[in-house]
């Protein structure tokens, strides 16, 4: 069964295909922790991360009637041991945990600052979220939270960074987000500066839902399930979605070869420690990734069980 531990996305307005189906009810499933921990600290000042909250508070209102929680955590330059305290604890419990819009390279730096302030340590927050991984609970990126999920940042396309990791809960990818025609070369750029990686072009509203870890072989695996989602209708929207111009998720390979994957389509990746590197594109029939041909398998659950 499909259980991602990381979504990434990219969104004009909270959409409700993506945001009920795919943020709201992993919270509600749970019997007794349905909560979410909103984190606008990408967002530079306070009034700032207010209004990205805002965007996502009134979304969440129209589910506390079902037992959701839900709660933001500002960033500011005065945080106590206690405010760490709670902060941690909730990133460590909360059944879903939000990474706001915002700068990716601020957001980031502050996340590392918090593990630098509790305990010396910069990949404290990096440490959680992988725990929170291995435990099924379920982290989100929004915006600049979508990049600091991945391997790569984004702005490492562009820019010399000291530090260009992602947290990599979707390990060895990269996404542009807000992605519209036009700039198919922000995705090719990635694909081949950071080869490792599957790029992927995330337009408005749409993203990637991403489970993974090691099968029983010790081989790495990763599924990858891609989201598009037309569900926002009001008219004076519709130039920000571009799902809603007909837009998908757009992918180019290092050799410059283009796939587009449609709502529902599924990527799945498997490497060892020996060098093999296997992928399949599962749409209406499973295609070998490299080839583009016929993989002959049926099914998802024959290709992990051979490997």
């Amino acid at each position: 069964m499909f259980q991602p531990t990381a979504l990434v996305y990219s969104s004009h307005n909270r959409s409700p295909y993506l945001h009920r189906n795919w943020i709201i009810e992993p919270a509600l499933k749970s019997h007794d922790n349905k909560t979410i921990l909103q984190l606008p600290m990408s967002m530079k000042e306070q009034h700032q991360q207010d209004y990205s909250w805002g965007n996502f508070r009134w979304y969440f209102d129209q589910f506390k009637q079902w037992g959701l929680e839900y709660s933001p955590f500002f960033w500011n330059d005065n945080l106590s041991g206690e405010d760490l305290d709670v902060l941690f604890e909730k990133l460590r419990s909360s059944q879903v945990v939000v990474l706001g819009g915002g700068n990716s390279l601020l957001g980031i730096k502050r996340y590392r600052e918090l593990g630098r302030l509790y305990c010396n340590d910069e990949n404290l927050f990096a440490k959680i979220l992988q725990e929170r991984a291995s435990n099924g609970k379920l982290t989100v990126g929004f915006s600049a939270g979508a990049s600091q999920l991945c391997e790569y940042l984004t702005e490492a396309i562009d820019h010399h960074l000291d530090n260009p990791h992602g947290f990599a809960l979707a390990a060895n990818v990269m996404v542009t987000l807000h992605h519209e025609w036009g700039r198919e070369q922000e995705i090719y750029e990635c694909a081949t500066k950071f080869q490792h990686c599957a790029a992927f072009g995330l337009p408005n509203d749409s993203g990637i839902a991403v489970e993974q870890g090691h099968l029983p072989s010790g081989n790495f695996y990763q599924v990858i399930q891609f989201i598009v989602d037309g569900s926002w209708d009001m008219p004076e929207d519709n130039f920000h979605i571009k799902t809603r111009q007909g837009m998908k998720i757009e992918h180019y390979y290092n050799d410059s070869r283009k796939w587009t994957f449609n709502d529902q389509d599924l990527l799945v990746r498997i490497s060892s420690n020996d060098g093999y590197s296997g992928a399949w594109i599962i749409q209406d029939e499973i295609l070998d990734y490299w080839t583009q041909q016929p993989s002959g398998y049926n099914n998802l659950e024959q290709i992990l069980a051979n490997h």
